[in-house]
């Protein structure tokens, strides 16, 4: 099977189904503007850390590069849906990050850990996915494109790892993310209706 080339990130408790592959590919417009979203999303994310912890040097540091990279990704994403003719347009979000984001505790500092963390698995499904897209997409030069995204991805995942492991102890850190990757995961077992990245 193609998905067994696929190197993924460890940390995912289980890997995407068949089922949102072949929903992925039928769909693969809706799929590029879901795409879109999640980079402009991903962008706000890591400005919203800098803006809720600005004396957090080394992290403002690593974030404002990954901002300014998913930004760029957006952008790119972006001239995709002007060839292919897709208006920019809002799209209902699927389950699977408000879901993620109920999972982080509210207090400080478990909120800074816990959302380092999430940041981080949704990078490393987004890793996962857009790789299954560059494996399964019959579109040749698409198919590049979702390649060349990949290795971003699992570098964004690496740093919100290090920066939790930076400002918290590295068993605990490994701990609330072992617990997390399963809330993570059983989002994920049910298809969402809707084709999205995160479905």
């Amino acid at each position: 099977m193609l998905t067994s080339v696929l190197q993924t990130i460890n940390t995912l408790k289980q890997p995407t189904s068949e089922a949102w592959i072949e929903q992925a590919i039928a769909n693969l417009d809706i799929i590029l503007l879901d795409h879109s979203h999640c980079e402009r999303k991903a962008a706000g994310v890591a400005l919203n850390f800098m803006f809720r912890y600005p004396s957090n040097t080394k992290m403002v540091r690593e974030l404002t590069a990954i901002a300014r990279e998913e930004l760029e990704h957006f952008e790119l994403v972006n001239q995709w849906l002007e060839r292919r003719n897709i208006p920019l347009a809002p799209l209902p979000p699927p389950p699977y990050g408000a879901g993620l984001k109920a999972a982080v505790r509210p207090n400080e500092p478990e909120r800074f850990l816990d959302s380092l963390l999430v940041t981080g698995l949704i990078e490393a499904r987004s890793h996962e996915r857009l790789g299954l897209l560059a494996i399964h997409c019959p579109e040749p030069e698409l198919a590049k494109f979702y390649k060349g995204l990949m290795a971003s991805e699992a570098r964004h995942f690496g740093t919100y790892w290090v920066l939790a492991a930076t400002y918290f102890d590295r068993e605990i850190v490994s701990q609330r993310l072992d617990e997390l990757a399963i809330v993570e995961s059983e989002l994920l077992e049910n298809l969402h209706p809707e084709p999205r990245i995160h479905s």
